[in-house]
């Protein structure tokens, strides 16, 4: 079955050592009486939860799948409607949300790690409050006060769940061409007609309700995605009271059969006449949905980081354990057969690979929580823009860069465990599915890279990325004269320059040839996240080598860590600068008609 322990000392070291988040929080009003006690008793009690009841579930649940009984019905898997009980009695979906609609109010930044525990535990089962959280930050920042007043609090309570309706048969990313249209109902409400597909969670038996938002055209609305709106669409339409009443004519058709995240529930949703109520302006609904869309973009970041630490603490395990071969350098376990394959130099590659590309995914994702917490509640105007910059400029690298290294890790955890990896009751096989969408949904990893490329750097003259490499020519000078911090801070700088040279030279490039950006974006988005790795690594070297005689081997292992990450990891940007600089021509010059 495997195992997992919340990695807790890991996120202690990122959350009070490196970002200092008890001083950060101390700036915000809202979040002023928060501190490191009380964030860590929670990711204790958190921590618990994932490992005892939702962890248990996992296997099972990949296993047995949800199953569609025909006429809209489809139930989770065996446990997960108990498990999601325990969920909501104890709190746990109201933790970042508003008070004034029964949220405990805590950071983003606390629930971003309840989440990255949560994906470790059981990545499908996580998928059905995970996508709740979308839906109520959409409402939250876009609904009138109505619909925020009907939803809000059960959403908030985890009494009903959440999901977001945008993908069409005939269209995944390219929205601007949907036909599920929304005709007045002459009562306030609209009546919706069409069909969505690949929607998570759309249909099942956790929750007595469950509240989609659904993208659809108005009548004469523009073509594209100027012509775009976005409406709220219950399963049960609230009575007076609140509770669930009339059944609304939104259904699911069918349920999809998948690769991996067995346990959730992909459908197909066929809309016939259903009532909803506008979100947001007319013909506006993609400024709504993207708020949902960002937030489920870090979410699936967090699902990458998550399983990217169980493959990691599970082929750890084996690699101890499994005996095979003696050492290259003589026998290390005379008192056995052979050696555990821990001490062979590839298999330590594999879970060097794995826990620093973890515990750098941890860092950067952290930070970019934080600095959400900061573009929502920091007093300082100043602050909230240059926050609100940074996750718009890193939302992408967070989806894309962390979901390529899980597949990556995944990939590498199963190679541990060798042919026992390949069989489904080690549970190594399902990371590696459940990890391969992580890269296609919420937008593929190619249409990040040229969201980072084509808009939030080259669409503002590099202004934002600028801003981020600020953040690293500071910590360079600081630490320039610091013949210990050498070895980490001459590669980030190095590659720093190199990154800017390579903007240059694109953006130069794509203003004679707009396909230069759909060449280069792909390569560019792995040599910026490795730059943001590179930061990270570097700040936590510096952690590190301040307490490597501390008699806590804890910095001794980040430390290595970090050294094998700028050895072994960095060197990729190499390669991903020449593919990135090589250009549209070798991509372009073969006819359509010649593959």
């Amino acid at each position: 079955m495997g195992q997992y322990t919340a990695p807790l000392r890991d996120m202690q070291f990122v959350l009070h050592e490196l970002l200092g988040v008890e001083a950060e929080l101390q700036a915000m009003p809202r979040h002023a009486e928060v501190d490191a006690d009380t964030i860590n008793q929670v990711l204790e009690e958190a921590g618990k939860f994932c490992a005892e009841v939702v962890f248990p579930l996992n296997q099972t649940g990949d296993r047995e799948g949800c199953t569609f009984h025909g006429d809209g019905v489809v139930t989770a898997p065996s446990g997960f409607k108990q498990a999601y009980r325990q969920y909501v009695e104890a709190g746990w979906p109201a933790l970042a949300c508003d008070p004034d609609y029964g949220g405990q109010g805590l950071p983003i930044l606390v629930n971003n790690a309840l989440f990255e525990m949560l994906n470790s535990a059981s990545q499908a089962w996580t998928m059905y409050p995970g996508l709740s959280h979308g839906a109520y930050e959409a409402l939250h920042a876009h609904g009138t006060q109505e619909l925020r007043d009907r939803y809000l609090p059960k959403l908030v309570s985890g009494e009903w769940t959440g999901t977001m309706c945008l993908t069409e048969p005939h269209c995944g990313t390219d929205l601007g061409i949907l036909r599920t249209k929304a005709e007045p109902a002459g009562d306030g409400s609209y009546l919706l007609t069409g069909t969505k597909i690949f929607i998570s969670a759309g249909e099942h038996d956790l929750a007595e309700n469950i509240i989609h938002l659904v993208l659809a055209r108005l009548p004469d609305a523009p073509q594209g995605t100027k012509g775009i709106s976005l409406f709220v669409v219950p399963k049960f339409i609230p009575d007076a009271d609140g509770k669930p009443g009339e059944r609304n004519g939104i259904r699911c058709g069918s349920i999809e059969h998948k690769m991996g995240i067995h346990g959730n529930a992909t459908c197909v949703m066929n809309l016939d006449g259903a009532r909803g109520w506008l979100v947001g302006e007319p013909n506006k609904g993609l400024n709504a949905m993207f708020v949902m869309m960002n937030a489920a973009r870090l979410g699936v970041g967090m699902q990458g980081l998550g399983l990217t630490e169980v493959a990691y603490q599970n082929s750890l395990a084996y690699a101890k354990e499994r005996l095979q071969m003696r050492s290259l350098t003589g026998v290390k376990a005379p008192d056995k057969p052979a050696d555990p394959i821990i001490v062979h130099p590839d298999v330590r590659r594999m879970l060097l690979t794995q826990k620093a590309y973890a515990e750098g995914g941890r860092a950067f994702s952290y930070w970019t929580a934080l600095q959400i917490d900061r573009e929502l509640s920091h007093p300082d105007e100043a602050v909230r823009k240059q926050a609100g910059d940074l996750v718009a400029l890193l939302t992408p690298v967070i989806k894309a860069f962390l979901t390529d290294n899980a597949f990556q890790s995944t990939n590498e955890g199963m190679q541990v465990f060798g042919g026992h990896g390949y069989i489904a009751e080690w549970g190594m096989e399902q990371y590696v599915r459940d990890a391969r969408i992580n890269m296609i949904y919420e937008g593929t990893n190619t249409i990040q890279a040229l969201d980072l490329l084509g808009r939030k750097i080259l669409g503002d003259m590099g202004a934002k990325m600028k801003a981020f490499g600020k953040l690293v020519q500071q910590f360079v000078e600081e630490e320039g004269t610091n013949e210990a911090m050498q070895e980490f801070v001459n590669p980030l700088a190095d590659l720093g320059d190199k990154v800017q040279k390579l903007t240059m030279e694109i953006g130069m490039k794509a203003m004679g040839n707009p396909d230069e950006v759909g060449a280069a974006a792909v390569p560019y988005l792995r040599v910026v996240g490795h730059l943001v790795f590179a930061y990270f690594w570097a700040r936590m070297a510096k952690i590190a080598l301040d307490k490597q005689d501390s008699g806590d081997k804890f910095y001794v292992a980040k430390l290595a860590t970090a050294r094998f990450y700028f050895a072994r990891l960095l060197p990729e940007t190499a390669s991903q600068i020449r593919m990135a600089r090589a250009g549209a021509a070798s991509l372009m010059a073969l006819d359509a008609e010649l593959f």
